[in-house]
Order: structure tokens, then sequence, then C-alpha cells
């Protein structure tokens, strides 16, 4: 078995930067998904009084603000350890700290997540084979592709991103055909998708844009993956900005067509499974399969990536010392933080172990991300604001909203999330004060390991 030892020693291995910046996108684009707006999209209709599009577009602009935060913050710090380190670095240790212990949760419920839905969705194919059966499969698939290394995760990346982008054309295809061979009232059909003045509110649009969000939870775990690019300093704001545009558009295209082929005045039978019912009346019931295969492929690799993300974070917050050193180990061979890859896929099958479902799993993902955000945006404003010689409003105003919609959608989150949430973060401020015997030893160590040429 290879040997691990930790990065901050001398002469111990580091992360290798093999990823360019089309990589990055990939990898965003599958955490994110290109399906990313299918599983909720009955509900934000709903929510939303059948302006689905409208909200996906607001969440867009409202999560790019984060997003321009989480890129310069990471020029000033091309460091694995994401939020924790910015926060840590521009406003205190013990912040950065619980933002890292509040991302952990957010990142350990992705892959969880995931490991469910794919098992639950692949007894549909396979009734005969038990439910534990598949969460193991998917524990090993996770595990197992993320040991083998960043460039095996990258091309897995690519060849999933080229499957759900062939049935995403599929379905494009599809809705055309079905609109353009059904009769409809002129230009009006096709702008009610954007703004229906019958039942436009705008109550109703912010409601259906806190759910919309969701869509692209998942952007900041580009910036965990710092130490493994090429040029970080321009790459990683390219690529976050970059993933929430492409993310966000073709979402709201998805989004477009449904709404064209199944017009929001007519009810669905389970918002649930809204767009799986756009998708049969689009290409005929053949499809159906073919969607839920899809969608499997897309949380297959969207936990995958999930579980790389959240293993880079535990492996920056054990390389500064605010984590055991066994995060902090880097596999000699395969160049992966590799006790924290397998440490993140027994949590998952722990989790599954005790009863987690996936509803109160995606509900609880917003705690610990939207504090992560907060903090990035917090840290944005004092480093290229606060402390900067020249005052400009570019680096005022866009961490300043970042930050204020961020609070506003964390506040409104449900009951359930809040208090298993705020469980979580005290179990971890305990730890701190545990570790540090009362917060009097440090807590952190952000000293980085060189840049290589």
């Amino acid at each position: 078995m290879a040997e691990s030892t930790p990065t901050t020693d001398a002469g111990a291995p580091r992360l290798k930067r093999a990823l360019n910046l089309w990589d990055l996108v990939l990898y965003g684009v599958i955490v994110l998904q290109p399906t990313a707006p299918m599983a909720i999209y009955g509900v934000i209709n709903a929510r939303g009084r059948g302006h689905v599009v409208t909200t996906i577009l607001i969440a867009l602009i409202a999560m790019l603000f984060t997003a321009i935060a989480y890129g310069r913050m990471a020029r000033a710090y091309p460091s694995a350890g994401s939020a924790f380190t910015y926060v840590g670095q521009e406003i205190n240790p013990a912040l950065g700290y619980i933002t890292g212990w509040s991302m952990v949760m957010d990142y350990m419920l992705n892959p969880l997540i995931c490991m469910i839905w794919c098992s639950e969705a692949s007894m549909r194919f396979a009734p005969g084979v038990p439910f534990w059966i598949w969460v193991i499969f998917y524990f090993l698939m996770f595990t197992g592709l993320n040991l083998r290394g960043i460039k095996t995760s990258a091309r897995i990346n690519a060849a999933l991103a080229t499957a759900m982008g062939l049935v995403v054309a599929i379905f494009f295809v599809a809705a055309a055909r079905y609109v353009f061979g059904h009769p409809h009232d002129g230009l009006s059909f096709f702008t009610r998708p954007l703004y229906d003045p019958a039942t436009f509110n705008f109550g109703a649009v912010l409601g259906g844009t806190s759910i919309a969000v969701l869509t692209y939870i998942g952007f900041d775990g580009i910036s965990t993956l710092s130490e493994e690019v090429e040029n970080p300093r321009r790459n990683i704001l390219l690529a976050t900005v970059l993933t929430c545009v492409v993310v966000g558009f073709l979402s709201a295209a998805e989004c477009y067509a449904a709404q064209l082929v199944w017009p929001s005045s007519e009810a669905f039978r389970d918002n649930d499974t809204a767009f799986v019912d756009v998708s049969t009346r689009a290409a005929g019931s053949w499809f159906f399969g073919v969607m839920n295969m899809t969608l499997i492929v897309a949380n297959f690799g969207s936990g995958m990536a999930a579980q790389l993300g959240a293993a880079r974070l535990l492996y920056g917050m054990g390389r500064s010392n605010a984590l055991p050193k066994f995060f902090g180990a880097i596999d000699r061979k395969r160049h992966v933080p590799r006790n924290s890859v397998i440490f993140v896929g027994v949590i998952a099958l722990i989790g599954v172990a005790c009863g987690m479902t996936y509803a109160l799993g995606a509900e609880m993902l917003n705690f610990g991300a939207l504090i992560a955000f907060m903090g990035v945006n917090a840290a944005s404003f004092m480093r290229y604001y606060v402390h900067a010689s020249e005052k400009k409003l570019s680096n005022l105003i866009p961490p300043v909203v970042g930050f204020f919609v961020c609070l506003l959608l964390w506040l409104n989150l449900s009951r359930p999330a809040q208090i298993a949430g705020a469980i979580w973060m005290i179990v971890g401020i305990a730890f701190g004060v545990w570790k540090t015997r009362g917060f009097r030893g440090a807590l952190i160590n952000f000293e980085l390991p060189p840049e290589e040429a």
C-alpha cells in the first residue's frame, strides 16, 4: 500500500497541477449537473406560479456575485482550503474554522444523497436487487474512481458531460418537434414562460428563486482544486463564473422548452417527477427510461465530484491543523488525499445506515453552503475594499450584494434544516474549544506550500 504523509513535511508529495480551464469547467458542470433544474422543476413551477425560467435567471444573477468573490479570493490564496482559508486569513482564524466546518456538512451530504438517489433509481431498473447492494455498489464506484487520481476524475467528468449533453440535446429536439407540431396562440405563447400577466406575482417569483438557487449549489467546489490547476490565479475565477453562466443558461433553456411542452396552466400529477412527465409528452413513452437513466448518470457524476471536493476540503483543513493530520495526507503514487476520500465514502455509508433520507439531506445542504457563501463574500469585501488602498465600487458592490442575498436565503431555510445545521455547528465549535483548550492555543496554521513553477 502506498505511503501517505502530510504535505507540510520536508520532501513530501504535493498535489499535481494537471487541470486546465476546461477541465475545471467540466468539473463544475458535473457538480452542478447539466440536468440541474430537472429534479426541482415541478416544485419551482408551483412556487413561482409558472415562472421557472425567470427564477432560474434571477438566481443566476444572484450567484454570479458570489462566484466573482470566490474567483477573486482564489487568486489571492491558490490553496485547497477554499472558503475556510479565505475567511481565516482575511477576517479571523476562528471564523475560518467555523466556515470550514459548515462546508464539511455541505460537502459530506452531497455524495450521501446522490448515493441514496442513484440506489433508489437503480432499483426501478432492477427491482430484484436489494437497496443495500446498490448503496455498496455506488460507494465502491465513487470512492474507487476518486482514488484513481485527478486526471482520471477529469476524464470521467468529460464522459459524463458528453452522455448527459446528448440526452439533453434529444430533449431539445423532441420539444421543438412537439411545440411546432401542435397549435398555439401566437407570440404570447412563447413569452409566457418568462412573464405571464395572468399569474405573475413578485413575491411568488422571489419564493421560487429561493428554490432555484439550488441549481447552482456546488460551484464553490471549483476553488477546492486550486492546487491542481494550471495558472490558478486566472483559471479559478474564469472557471467559477463560466460554470455558473453555462449551467444557468442551459437550465433556463431546458425549463423554457419544458414550459412550452407543458404550459404552467396544466397541473402535474406529481411535482417531484414533473420533468420526466414533460419528457414523456415531448418524445413518447420510450424516453421515460432514458430520462430516468440520465438522472442516475447526473447524480452519479455529482456524487463522485462532490466526494472529490469534500476530500480536498478535509485535506486543506488537515494540512492547516484545523483537523487531525490524518486528513492532511497525500498518496505518493496517485497524488490524491486518499485518507479523506475513503473517510467521506464511509461517512456516506453510515448516513444511509442511520436512516438519512434524500429529502432531509437535500434541505440540509443549503445551511452549510450559504454560510460559506456569506463568508467568502465577507472575505472578498475585507481584502479588496476595506484593506485596499484604493476604494473601488467594483470591489464593494459584488461582495455586499452577494452577502445579503445569501443571508436572506439562509434566514428562510426550513426549520428542520436550521436545527440540524445548528447541532452540526455546535459539535464543530465544541471540537475547536477542546482542541485549543478554550481557544487559548492556535486553532489553524495557514502556512501554504510554495507554488510549483
